[in-house]
């Protein structure tokens, strides 16, 4: 009998292999996970400097100075402005200049951390006076910092790689795989939407909204990692398992902003479902909606092509191609 070529014979060599593949895989997942956070700080984050033209243009020439290279600034015209920037999720922060001196007003809901970085960085652009702050758009008074949000969108990331590998490995009709992706999408929308917005209180917007945004999630991970797997086999599962979780979480920047992490990752993770998802999940959580068009884009594309993967892969045996006839039996007529 022909044995495999790569066929290890020996049981120690085998325990030995493994422990060394157990060992590269960990030096390489450590950094991708570790480097990102060790490493946020801010880079060409949008913020709006609002007030009387020569005051803003010198606040944001200031700012400039100070950090280059950190902000991405925008100058407006007065506070109302300043405050429909930050609702339209087109800013994190504005310094805005009045007689009284500066305030700061931000969206802690778009990132809490871009939030408190700028809250601690407000006082050295004050002259030494004294900076009120105002929360235009607040975080979940049950979530103030943000970490339910971030905690609470990581088992909807694993859930969705799991479903999509289920279906692969253990449903053999397309029909049945897309009936499954389309079944899961929906249902973990409304329970991720009763759970996060009911039950904890992490997200306060329309449940509707939320539900909808996290069900395009589901599908868009679940799809990849299924129409993947119908592409490849099991080396697509992994693939998809790979862009979904591995790489698509540490970069997708779901507990601080896209603009901290080194760029160009965290462009890079945006355009990943679990970055897509966490910025489509805000956006329906708490602005509304606004800000949401690239992410929509992105997951909406994902979840499509997971869905024509689906049709156009293989069938593992028993699936549900048609059976084809035995050459050597005449064909049977039933009249």
């Amino acid at each position: 009998m022909a044995t495999h070529p790569f066929r290890v014979r020996s049981p120690w060599l085998l325990a030995v292999l493994l422990a060394a593949l157990a060992v590269a895989v960990q030096a390489l997942l450590v950094p991708l996970f570790a480097a990102p956070a060790a490493n946020l700080a801010p880079r060409d984050v949008p913020i709006a400097v609002a007030g009387p033209s020569p005051a803003a243009a010198e606040l944001a020439g200031r700012l400039a100075a100070a950090a280059p290279g950190a902000f991405k600034v925008t100058t407006l015209p007065d506070v109302a402005a300043a405050d429909q920037a930050l609702r339209d999720r087109k800013v994190y922060a504005a310094f805005v200049v009045g007689p009284d001196g500066i305030a700061l007003h931000t969206a802690p809901a778009a990132s809490p951390t871009v939030a408190a970085l700028l809250t601690e960085a407000a006082a050295q652009f004050s002259a030494g006076r004294p900076v009120s702050v105002v929360q235009v758009v607040p975080a979940a008074p049950d979530d103030p910092r943000g970490a339910g949000f971030a905690a609470g969108f990581l088992p909807l990331a694993l859930t969705s790689m799991l479903a999509g590998a289920l279906l692969t490995l253990l449903v053999a009709g397309r029909g049945a795989r897309l009936l499954g992706l389309l079944g899961y999408a929906v249902l973990a929308g409304l329970a991720g939407a009763a759970v996060l917005h009911g039950w904890l209180g992490v997200l306060t917007g329309d449940p509707w909204l939320e539900a909808g945004a996290i069900a395009l999630f589901a599908l868009a991970a679940a799809g990849l990692v299924a129409g993947l797997g119908a592409l490849l086999g099991g080396p697509g599962v992994g693939l998809g398992a790979l862009l979904v979780f591995l790489v698509g979480n540490p970069l997708s920047a779901v507990g601080a902003a896209p603009e901290l992490l080194p760029q160009p990752w965290g462009v890079v993770g945006q355009f990943l479902p679990v970055g897509a998802g966490g910025t489509l999940l805000r956006s329906a959580a708490y602005f509304g909606g606004a800000g949401a068009s690239r992410s929509l884009a992105v997951l909406a594309g994902y979840a499509l092509l997971g869905l024509l993967l689906v049709l156009a892969g293989r069938l593992p045996a028993g699936g549900d191609a048609a059976p084809t006839a035995d050459p050597g039996r005449p064909a049977e007529v039933t009249v």
